[in-house]
């Protein structure tokens, strides 16, 4: 076993003309991994259609059924391998006796290029139980469909820590395709799930609001056609990748698409990637693109940090095209107080175009108290929303404090804003364009008297935002591949741009750390102040 550590520092703000309190502490997650070449396995069993339950498990004399692997004694270091291409009936039941140990994992799945199928049918295809030091790989996993019959997950972990799973496709359960509860250092790698009712993947637990789960690991994921749990009627469901009640989690190079679109009910809706009662969460260099909600109902969204999360990060992600809103900031009523989060390096691209109080980036306050709500910082991220609003709030409920937005980018096709005026934000740096008409902003037509009779944009006696055409052009995006973000090179500003140099020195004004790169991967600042939005002028 190889133990990683990821560290991320976080922000400190204490400025030099503005005064912003002491913000966010480093914390680490810790990713647990097993070497792809494992130590040396004791023993390796097979099973096979044509086998034998009454035989040794051997290659040439496999066993023949997932009930022969649920009463095997498995030890330290053993493999269990399914017949590649075979399809086999039944739940997978691994309790807590089924433990590996450091340096010798227990692995379960299938050899070869096309995986074994396990067919649950009404059932869940996976059911883990206090297992440590277990990997499961290379399978598909299936279940009779949303809607015909089955009323279960795909695999439910619970009580376990050290866990592995890899490769593998988990299609067909009416609650989510993969649930993790109340465990500890579990990795999801290379997991497809999709055409399952109430998520993809969720992560959650049993002992509300306190984290019940730590160090969760999901990466290179994708989830899709996710629609809603047909028998969840109090609650959202069809969301991509959901994660509560945990401490230490990080979810990058993911996928999350036309999830939500059959959620049985009015009201709180499904989002592509989100988080809620959590804390130390990264969520980055993920796509959440053409997600839905039911129709008349709320969010819809790409990407959500929700209530009770604090001291976590969102970075270098791209939504777009989603019904909701691209990142939705939101503090629901009887959660955990939410505080010292960031939102940097992202794109919203026409979002939020279909759904109440739609736009590119959407906050909003259900305790109604800014106490409860307080502490964001949203920086050199681009929004763009050629059909409708970038800033919104849910009427009368947006109560807030220390929320600093800084050297964004805003495009929105005419009225910049929805849903209310700007009251306790604080803006620096950013450039705002309307479409339509140059600039629209709670009733206001032109840049400069709007930031003298408000006083954003402006340090001491100086206006430091600008009101530039970024010349961006409206296409329909169509990457999906997270490894290729980088090569967006549309959103990139060009050498001339009359954007250079516009946004503030963070290191100036703030003792703003932005991170060492940019969207593209360029060292920032490079010029004498950065530019505002996602990408830095060589």
């Amino acid at each position: 076993m190889r133990i990683c550590w990821l560290t991320i520092l976080f922000l400190n703000y204490s400025g030099h003309l503005i005064a912003i309190p002491p913000a966010i502490p480093s914390f680490q997650i810790q990713a647990q991994s097993i070497n792809d070449k494992p130590d040396r396995h004791p023993r390796k069993f097979y099973i096979a259609l044509q086998g034998d339950d009454d035989g040794p498990g051997t290659q040439l004399r496999p066993w023949k059924s997932i009930n022969r692997l649920n009463s095997a004694i498995l030890v330290p270091g053993d493999t269990v391998n399914f017949k590649d291409g075979e399809t086999f009936e039944g739940t997978i039941k691994l309790t807590s006796t089924v433990a590996g140990s450091v340096g010798h994992w227990i692995i379960v799945g299938s050899e070869g290029k096309k995986p074994a199928q396990i067919q649950a049918r009404n059932n869940p295809a996976i059911l883990l139980t206090g297992n440590k030091y277990l990997k499961i790989q290379n399978l598909v996993l299936l279940g009779n469909g949303r809607k015909n019959g089955n009323r279960d997950r795909g695999i439910f972990a619970q009580h376990c820590s050290n866990i592995f799973l890899t490769d593998l496709e988990v299609m067909g359960f009416q609650k989510s395709g993969v649930e993790i509860m109340d465990c500890s250092a579990i990795r999801l790698t290379k997991l497809t799930a999709h055409d399952n009712g109430a998520a993809g993947i969720s992560v959650t637990g049993n002992a509300f609001p306190a984290p019940s789960n730590f160090n969760i690991y999901i990466g290179h994921c994708k989830t899709f056609d996710n629609p809603g749990d047909p028998t969840e009627l109090n609650n959202h469901s069809g969301n991509g990748i959901v994660a509560g009640l945990t401490r230490g989690l990080m979810i990058e190079y993911c996928v999350a698409t036309n999830n939500g679109w059959d959620m049985p009910r009015k009201g709180n809706g499904p989002v592509g990637i989100w988080a809620w009662e959590a804390d130390s969460v990264i969520i980055q260099h993920c796509i959440s693109y053409k997600n839905r909600t039911s129709p008349g109902a709320l969010d819809g969204g790409g990407f959500d940090l929700d209530g009770g999360v604090t001291n976590s990060i969102v970075q270098y992600n791209l939504s777009y095209e989603n019904e909701g809103y691209g990142f939705g900031i939101f503090q629901f009523s009887g959660a955990s107080p939410w505080h010292h989060n960031t939102f940097r390096y992202n794109i919203s691209f026409n979002d939020g175009n279909r759904t109440q109080n739609g736009a590119s980036v959407l906050w909003w306050n259900g305790s109604k108290d800014s106490s409860q709500f307080h502490d964001c910082y949203f920086y050199q991220n681009l929004l763009y929303n050629s059909k409708g609003h970038v800033l919104g709030v849910v009427p009368d409920q947006y109560d807030c404090s220390n929320f600093y937005f800084i050297n964004n980018i805003f495009v929105a096709k005419d009225e910049l804003m929805s849903g209310g005026n700007l009251k306790n934000e604080k803006f620096f740096g950013n450039d705002w364009w309307s479409i339509s008409s140059g600039f629209s902003l709670n009733g206001n037509h032109r840049f400069k008297n709007w930031a003298q009779q408000t006083g954003q944009e402006k340090i001491q006696d100086t206006i430091v935002g600008s009101n530039i055409d970024p010349n961006i052009q409206d296409f329909s995006p169509s990457i999906i591949d997270p490894e290729k973000l980088s090569h967006m090179k549309r959103f990139q500003l060009p050498a001339n741009s009359p954007l250079r140099n516009k946004g503030i020195n963070p290191k100036m004004y703030f003792t703003l750390q932005t991170g060492n790169l940019d969207f593209f991967g360029k060292k920032v600042p490079m010029g004498l102040s950065s530019e505002p939005g996602i990408s830095e002028i060589r």
